[in-house]
């Protein structure tokens, strides 16, 4: 059964295939404690045998003692005393400092808001993904924007707690590239099981062009875009759209998934989300525009898709 439940871990969203330096931490003190479990399951089995086996009379008070105070004293001392010294300096945060990049990433219902500081350079707005420089360090603020959420990458740390009017720090490290995803691991509303993201962790040089690339505005505005008042919520940096309700769409285009890791990135399932939202995530506050012609919402998806 366990063999059957590993099967089904992919190495897209998985503790146990880490990209990051605190996530290889935890698996591998994972492993040391079933290890150490394994260990004291094994000996608690042959203590049993053995009591079965001996003959009541062969085992004297003053062995009886000795047992006791062995196995029951000396040897789950040791023992816990070795698995607290390996555990300890894996339980200590990466250092940070003023030259890291710092993300803020705040929940939402249901989508991330996500904002790029890096030093020296402007504020940087995106959304429903997290990209990180392999090998530097990290440093994650977290918050919750209305209820409580739980931020986790699986292959990147641990998971940490998003409270409304509070700041957590999560610090991380990549160790190598890929597109992995990330998800809410604390109920926050009836689309909770569809809030994820993706991660996408690049080469250092990599990352700073895409960055760079992030900065810039978008190529121009659209008619359909403000017909409809889509800037009353979301932002499109250079065309005066500057909405701050909803997600930041100014290189929407260059995301691969739609509705925070639900929908792929298709004009399809852009035009059908425009105009029912709450068919592809129930309780959404984003409204409904039925009343969008189907060619009006295709059309804007194309739009939307071209910003990259």
């Amino acid at each position: 059964m366990a063999t059957l439940s590993l099967a089904g871990c992919n190495r897209h969203q998985s503790a146990l295939a880490p990209f990051g330096v605190e996530a290889s931490s935890t698996r591998d003190l994972t492993i040391i404690l079933l290890i150490g479990a394994v260990v004291i399951a094994v000996a608690m089995s042959l203590l049993i045998r053995h009591a079965i086996r001996t003959p009541g009379e062969r085992l004297t008070h003053r062995q009886g003692m000795k047992l006791v105070l062995w196995a029951g004293g000396v040897v789950p001392t040791i023992l816990l005393f070795t698995l607290l010294v390996t555990s300890l300096p894996a339980m200590r945060p990466l250092p940070t400092s003023r030259a890291d990049l710092t993300i803020n990433v705040e929940g939402e219902q249901f989508w991330w808001r996500v904002a790029y500081r890096p030093p020296n350079a402007a504020r940087v707005v995106s959304a429903n993904e997290v990209r990180v420089p392999v090998g530097r360090t990290v440093a994650l603020k977290l918050m919750g924007g209305d209820v409580i959420h739980s931020f986790w990458i699986p292959g990147l740390a641990g998971k940490m707690d998003m409270i409304p009017g509070r700041t957590n720090t999560l610090v991380v490290r990549a160790t190598k590239p890929g597109r992995f995803r990330g998800v809410c691991t604390e109920f926050c509303g009836l689309s909770h099981a569809l809030m994820a993201f993706d991660v996408v962790a690049m080469e250092p040089a990599a990352f700073d062009r895409w960055l760079a690339a992030e900065a810039k505005p978008a190529a121009g505005g659209n008619a359909l875009f403000a017909q409809y008042g889509c800037g009353g919520c979301h932002a499109i940096r250079g065309t005066g759209e500057a909405g701050a309700i909803g997600p930041d769409l100014t290189h929407f285009g260059a995301r691969q998934t739609l509705a925070a890791g639900v929908l792929p990135m298709t004009t399809a399932n852009v035009a059908s989300f425009i105009r029912h939202p709450e068919k592809t995530k129930p309780g959404v506050r984003m409204p409904a525009f039925d009343h969008m012609p189907p060619a009006d919402a295709v059309a804007l998806a194309r739009y939307l898709q071209g910003l990259k």
